[in-house]
C-alpha cells in the first residue's frame, strides 16, 4: 500500500492510498472532522450490523444513535484523530475512524499517546476482499508517521470475525466488558 499526498488537499495531513485486494481497486483517504456527516450511512449500516451479530439487546433507534456517534466522532476528531474513507468508483465501501489519546493508562504500561480505533466498517459486498486488513494497514501508517505505537480496538463480543481479524494483526484480548442495562 502506497500513501501519498492528496492532490486535491481534502483533510488534514491528507494522504491516499491505493489499495489492490482480492481483485478490487480501492482508494483509501485520509480525512478529518469535515467528512463527518459523510459517515451518517456507513454508522447506520455498522449499528445494524451489530443488531444482526448481537441480538437480544435494545438498540437505540437509528436518528438517536448517529446523534450520539457524530458527537463522538466530532470529539475524538478533534485532537490528531483521523478517519480513513476507502472508496471503490468513488462509492464509499468502507471506513476507518480512529481516536489519538494523550492521556496514560491507568493499569498498563504505554505511551502517553495510544490509538483506539473507534469504528471500522467494510460494507458486505467488500468484505472477504481484504479491505478490512487494508483500512488496518493505513491506520498503522498514519500511527507510524503520528510516532504512535499503542492500539486499542473494540468488538462485539459475538463479532468473532472481527475478533479474528484483529487477533491476526497481534492484537489480544485485554478488557472484557460485561453489562447489565436496565432497559
Amino acid at each position: 500500500m502506497r500513501i501519498r499526498e492528496d492532490p486535491r488537499g481534502v483533510g488534514r495531513d491528507a494522504g491516499r492510498a491505493e489499495c489492490e485486494r482480492g481483485g478490487m481497486s480501492v482508494e483509501i483517504v485520509k480525512a478529518g472532522p469535515e467528512v463527518v456527516d459523510e459517515l451518517r450511512d456507513l454508522w447506520l449500516e455498522l449499528h445494524h450490523h451489530h443488531q444482526r451479530v448481537q441480538p437480544g439487546w435494545r438498540y437505540k433507534d437509528d436518528e438517536d444513535s448517529w446523534r450520539v456517534r457524530r458527537e463522538e466522532y466530532l470529539r475524538w476528531l478533534s485532537g490528531d484523530g483521523f478517519v480513513l474513507l476507502a472508496r471503490q468508483d468513488g462509492e464509499l465501501v468502507g471506513y476507518a475512524l480512529v481516536d489519538v489519546r494523550t492521556d496514560a493508562d491507568d493499569t498498563w504500561v504505554s505511551d502517553d499517546r495510544a490509538a483506539h480505533i473507534r469504528s471500522l466498517l467494510v460494507r458486505p459486498e467488500g468484505r472477504g476482499h481484504g479491505l478490512g486488513t487494508g483500512l488496518l494497514d493505513a491506520i498503522d501508517t498514519e500511527l507510524a508517521a503520528l510516532g504512535v505505537q499503542d492500539v486499542w480496538i473494540d468488538a462485539l463480543a459475538a463479532n468473532d470475525r472481527a475478533i479474528g481479524l484483529y487477533e491476526q494483526r497481534g492484537f489480544r484480548p485485554a478488557v472484557l466488558y460485561l453489562a447489565r442495562l436496565r432497559a
